[in-house]
Formats: C-alpha cells, sequence, structure tokens
C-alpha cells in the first residue's frame, strides 16, 4: 500500500488479529492517542526492510513474464499481501476482475477440451465451474499454462471457507493444490497504480471437482440449485448476469456462459426489476447559489443555517466512484440539483441525468428551496425514474461490493436500516434539531393512523425506496407534505419522508423489513475521526458508511477537507465513467 496509512500496516493488523478486542480497549484507554499514532508509523516504517525481496520478487515477474510490462498494465509485487504480484491496471473493479478470472479459466479448459458448465455457487462475486473430477489432471495442466502466461493464483476451499494461503499456480504447492482440492480458488491480483485497491481471489472463479456416482455427477459442496447433474445433462448458454446478482442485468452486456438448465432458470430470490439511485447534491460556494439563499434569510435552527451543511468537498465524485466499484448492477443515476452541476461530471453519459428543482416541484412558488425535506419529498417525482430507487446524499458511501439483494427482496419488499439513535421521547420543542422536530412529526401522523409510537431513527446509509409508496404517503398526508414540500428552509413542522416516515409506513403496510448493513458514521467534527478513517481504509470491511459535519464553525473547514480528501482518494483511486476525462476541452 502506498497511502500512507499507519492503520494498514501489517504490524498492526497482526495485533487487532491478536489481541482480543476487550484487552485492546484497556491498552487505547491507558496508552494517550499521540503514542499510539507514533507507535503505529514506527511499526509501519519496519516495511522498509522488505523492499529488497519485493525489488527481487519484481525482477523475476518481469524475466517471467515480460509480455505484460506494456504502457497500460504492469506487474508489482505487494507488500503486505502474502507477497503477491499484481497485474497494475488503471482501472480496477470487483466485477471486472470476476469477469476478467472467468473468461481466464474458461478459455484455460475449452483449449484444453475439458466439458465444464456454470453453477450458481453461495457467492455473488466468485463465478464457480463445475468439472468431472475424473478431468482433475487435465485441469492441473490446463492451469500450468496459464500460469506461463501470467501470475494467477490458486488456493483451496472448504465450502465456502478459502483455506491457506494463495499461491502461484505452476508452483510446487499450486501443482499439489491442483491435484488433492475438491473445490480450487483460481484468480489473477489486481492493483490500481496507486496501490491503495488491491483485488484479488475474494472475485475468483472457483473450479469445482464433482465426482461420479450413478450415472451423475455429485457436487463436492452445496450450491443455489442442485446437488447433482446427470452425465448426459444438456448444456445451454446464458448470459452470466442470470447467474450473479453482482452483474449488471438491465443495463450493459456480459459475457455469456455454458451452464445446466438448473441453473439457467430464475430463483425466487433474483431480483429482477431494475433498480436506480437518486442523488440530491448542492454546492454551497456557488456565488449565484449564495445570493438566492441570501435573498430568503434562514431557517428556524441555528443548525439549518449551519454553513456546514452545504459545503461541497466533492464528496459527490467519490460516492459515484463507489457506486461504480460496488454496485455495477445500477440502471440509472439522477442527480437532482438547483441550476447546479459540478465541473467534472460528465452530463452527456447515457445512464446519468441531471434533473433541476423545477422538474419536479409541481408548486414553482416553492422555488428556490434550501430544504433537503422539500427536495426529498418530490423525488418520486422524477421522470422516467425506476419504481425501485436507492437514495443517496452525497456524504454516503459504498464501502464494499453489494447486490440489489441487500437493499431489496425480490418480492419489491424494500430492506430498512434502522439506528440505535432515538428520537427524543419529549414532546415537540421550538429548540428541537430540525432532524428530530421531523421525527417528533412523523411519529405524531404513524401514530394516528397505525396506533405504535417510532422510537429508532435510521442510519444514514442509502434508502431503499419505492415510488408508489411515496405517492400514496403525498395522497395519505396530503396538508403535511404540501406544507413540507413548500418550506424553504427546514421548519419545526417539517416530515421527514425517505429517511424516516417511507420506512416505518411501508413496514406497517408490508412493504418493508427490519434489516442488517455492516455500516459505519463518522463525523468530521470529532478529534478521532482520523484514526477512524485509517482503520476504514485499512480494513475495507464497511458495505456503507457516512461521512457527515453537521457541527463544524467553519474554522477548520481546510485542514477537514484535506483530510477528507485523502482519504477518498486512497479508497476510491479509480475515476467513474460519470467523471469527464482530463483531456475534455470542455
Amino acid at each position: 500500500m502506498s497511502t500512507g496509512n499507519p492503520e494498514a500496516s501489517v504490524a498492526v493488523g497482526a495485533y487487532r488479529s491478536l489481541v482480543p478486542a476487550q484487552l485492546r480497549r484497556r491498552i487505547a484507554r491507558r496508552v494517550p492517542l499521540r503514542l499510539r499514532t507514533v507507535v503505529k508509523h514506527l511499526l509501519r516504517r519496519l516495511r522498509a526492510l522488505s523492499l529488497a525481496s519485493r525489488l527481487f520478487r519484481s525482477v523475476r515477474a518481469r524475466r517471467r513474464w515480460p509480455h505484460l510490462f506494456r504502457e497500460t498494465e504492469r506487474l508489482a509485487a505487494l507488500a503486505g499481501h502474502e507477497n503477491r504480484i499484481a497485474l497494475v491496471r488503471p482501472t480496477v473493479s470487483p466485477l471486472g476482475l470476476r469477469e476478467a478470472n472467468l473468461e481466464l479459466v474458461v478459455t484455460a479448459l475449452e483449449e484444453a477440451g475439458i466439458d465444464y458448465f456454470a453453477i450458481r455457487g453461495n457467492s455473488d462475486f466468485r463465478s464457480c465451474l463445475a468439472v468431472a473430477a475424473s478431468d482433475r489432471r487435465l485441469v492441473a495442466g490446463a492451469l500450468e499454462r496459464v500460469a506461463a502466461q501470467s501470475p494467477v493464483y490458486l488456493r483451496a476451499c472448504r465450502g465456502e471457507t478459502a483455506v491457506g494461503r494463495a499461491v502461484l499456480a505452476g508452483s510446487r504447492g499450486g501443482r499439489q493444490l491442483a491435484r488433492q482440492a475438491s473445490v480450487l480458488q483460481v484468480g489473477m491480483v489486481w492493483s490500481d497504480p496507486s496501490g491503495s485497491l488491491v483485488l484479488g481471489l475474494e472475485y475468483s472463479c472457483d473450479i469445482e471437482f464433482w465426482q461420479p456416482d450413478a450415472g451423475s455427477l455429485t457436487a463436492p459442496r452445496p450450491n443455489r440449485v442442485t446437488e447433482d447433474v446427470s452425465l448426459h445433462e444438456a448444456r445451454v448458454t446464458v448470459p452470466v448476469s442470470r447467474l450473479t446478482g453482482f452483474a449488471a442485468l438491465h443495463t450493459r452486456r456480459t459475457r455469456s456462459v455454458r451452464t445446466v438448465r438448473a441453473a439457467a432458470d430464475a430463483l425466487p430470490e433474483d431480483v429482477r426489476f431494475p433498480v436506480d439511485v437518486v442523488y440530491t447534491w448542492v454546492d454551497g460556494n456557488d456565488p449565484a447559489w449564495q445570493r438566492r439563499r441570501g435573498a430568503y434569510g434562514g431557517g428556524y435552527h441555528t443548525e439549518s443555517a449551519n454553513a456546514a451543511r452545504y459545503i461541497s468537498r466533492d464528496e459527490l465524485r467519490y460516492s459515484l466512484r463507489a457506486l461504480e466499484q460496488n454496485a455495477p448492477w445500477v440502471r440509472h443515476v439522477y442527480l437532482v440539483t438547483d441550476q447546479q452541476r459540478p465541473a467534472w461530471l460528465n452530463d452527456g453519459h447515457p445512464r446519468l441525468t441531471v434533473v433541476d428543482h423545477s422538474e419536479i416541484f409541481d408548486d414553482q412558488e416553492a422555488l428556490p428551496t434550501f430544504n433537503s425535506h422539500a427536495i426529498e419529498s418530490r423525488l418520486h417525482h422524477i421522470e422516467d425514474l425506476s419504481e425501485h430507487f436507492l437514495y443517496l446524499n452525497d456524504d454516503m458511501f459504498l464501502g464494499r461490493p453489494v447486490t440489489p439483494q441487500d437493499f431489496f427482496l425480490s418480492n419489491g419488499v424494500t430492506r430498512t436500516f434502522f439506528s440505535p439513535s432515538q428520537v427524543p421521547r419529549w414532546d415537540p420543542s421550538p429548540v428541537d434539531r430540525p432532524v428530530d422536530a421531523a421525527g417528533k412529526n412523523n411519529r405524531r401522523l404513524l401514530l394516528d393512523n397505525f396506533g405504535s409510537v417510532i422510537v429508532q431513527k435510521l442510519r444514514h446509509a442509502p434508502y431503499a425506496l419505492r415510488r408508489s409508496v411515496l405517492q400514496e404517503i403525498e395522497d395519505e398526508y396530503r396538508e403535511v407534505h404540501r406544507q413540507t414540500s413548500r418550506s424553504r428552509f427546514r421548519s419545526a413542522t417539517d416530515i421527514s419522508i425517505p429517511s424516516s416516515l417511507y420506512h416505518y409506513y411501508a413496514y406497517f403496510t408490508g412493504r418493508a423489513v427490519p434489516s442488517d448493513i455492516r455500516f459505519a458514521y463518522l463525523d468530521l467534527a470529532r478529534p478521532e475521526v482520523q484514526r477512524r478513517l485509517g482503520i476504514l481504509l485499512a480494513r475495507r470491511d464497511r458495505q456503507a458508511f457516512c461521512i457527515n459535519d453537521t457541527l463544524s464553525d467553519g474554522h477548520d473547514v481546510d485542514r477537514q477537507t484535506a483530510m477528507l480528501g485523502s482519504f477518498l482518494e486512497a479508497y476510491y483511486p479509480v475515476p467513474s465513467p460519470f467523471e469527464r476525462r482530463e483531456r475534455d476541452p470542455r
């Protein structure tokens, strides 16, 4: 890793693995934060001892695979990644590596004349091919030939659990695995040029060796469709997107693969409807926008008038990168703005539409509006928006690959991610923060309709929504809905619809279910935020996270912006297709 992140140190990672969490917390309470940070930086510098080893491995790689050192690609010896050799590419993505590994293995099997069929495994992020155990020697030979062309790694699997370290195909350990493992993970390692994004066998192509048994082949581990297949089972060809929820089903072409009918049919849990994404965005630094806002004063609460609410630190650029990396199945992206658009935005991209407030507000006298509650109340009026969609603010990020099933059930029910935070129990008060005032107003409406008192807020993670339910809410609560949409600034009478009311209403009417998501919330105003950002970057283990700023007084903006920019560039180094290329003359 070349990000300078002390939390990514191998020694720090080993410390976290070996020392129980409770003991680590006790140590953290007794050792000053500055001293802990210094120690982590010292541990990271010890990695310099591996430079000679990395240089040696780099020289060997160049000699072994000279054809892979081209203008747009090269090989790099990685530190802290089990001494692996990575193919460095300007564009790196989980779906891209998944498909490249599938192509690699399919080509090797077909060139060797080995029969195979794709199977629906239990992971959407790895592909899976079944071959007869009697062809094991042929498979081993095919992998030897692949190893001569590029650094390809193998690892055994016991069920879905990887066993042992990854080894190079063609090495002594690789040959042994190919002879013995009942399930073999096969794949390359990819890295972006900075070395901050490294993808490996979590996106492998698995080879399963199926055993012959009384006229059929029997699977070595459970899968999602069948325990066995007839020796004479006919083969069919289907798009890869039929076999995984991670591939783009509605918007982009993917390669086809040979499989059997049992794996080709749709399953009850498959999400087969399109899912769009909606962002709301504002650039508070825009002089024209500032003049419009200044002409109308401010909101009832100091938090509404806090400039931190409108600061743009380029979060949208990286949230879109996160979306493209981790949710390639999204059909279309809608960006809702007030006569604005980022200078870097490729607004001509066919999967992106910029929507002005004037296009979704039927009451033009409500504009301009500086109230997120009002804007959110009109999202379901976006033309051509899909019935099922995700709503994100620009401070929300997908931290690792996800599938549509993480947000929707296949029958259209939306998933709701409740927060441990609670809506205050006391009656409405003039000093309520806008989020609390809206929560209390939501609570009153729901109590009147359903006889239940809501307690929990929702996590500030992507909100799964349905247009028809949002329209139903507008019809059911017409007066307060209209009042919210006409509130130019956050008001004590607002309701908060996509971030709260929708989810309870949908739950009470049987169209939402409580669910979990691996999530982190970080506040830029907190003193420990830099350390937490480092941990988040080192682990990359959260499906979603939010980096918010509602408390800053404006004096620390430059430092926070630099800190956040460094983190986001390290976490999401690969530009998305929604960004203009640097050479674009516009």
